[in-house]
């Protein structure tokens, strides 16, 4: 059965996407730490990040800067936080948020109910700041 990702990846299933390319994804998560918490993903269905490929993994990181560097311009955070969890989807998933302290890294104290507004305006800015850094190419229109 596909994940809950894979379904948001293919439209099954509605997701604020704020980068796109041919082998990865970066969506806000609907339950965020800070606003801004965004979700970088594979296409490819891969449940651990120790058997993805190297090569698609670099790129992953790599897509994962930019959205820190992204996070922190939009929300004029001193850091971008970034984890590796993993238990509540079996689809690989790197997370990067806006942080401002320690207790930003805590996900289990992530807001379960954000506001629709409040995600749209998350994703607006980091849209926004990835094309300000030169990535406009792979920000979703």
């Amino acid at each position: 059965m596909a994940s809950v990702f894979s379904k948001i990846i293919s439209g099954e299933i509605p997701g604020r996407f704020v980068w796109e390319d041919e082998d990865v994804v970066a969506f806000l998560t609907i339950a965020p730490v800070t606003q801004g918490h965004t979700l970088i993903v594979p296409r490819e269905e891969i449940d651990q990040w120790q058997d993805i490929d190297g090569a698609v993994f670099g790129k992953l990181t790599s897509v994962a800067q930019k959205v820190g560097q992204a996070v922190r311009k939009g929300f004029g955070a001193p850091r971008a936080g970034f984890l590796i969890a993993g238990l509540e989807v079996p689809h690989l998933h790197l997370h990067v948020f806006p942080a401002y302290d320690m207790g930003n890294f805590d996900i289990s104290g992530a807001d379960p109910s954000p506001s629709p507004e409040s995600l749209d305006d998350a994703a607006a800015k980091i849209k926004a700041a990835l094309t300000d850094l030169g990535h406009s190419k792979n920000v979703p229109t």
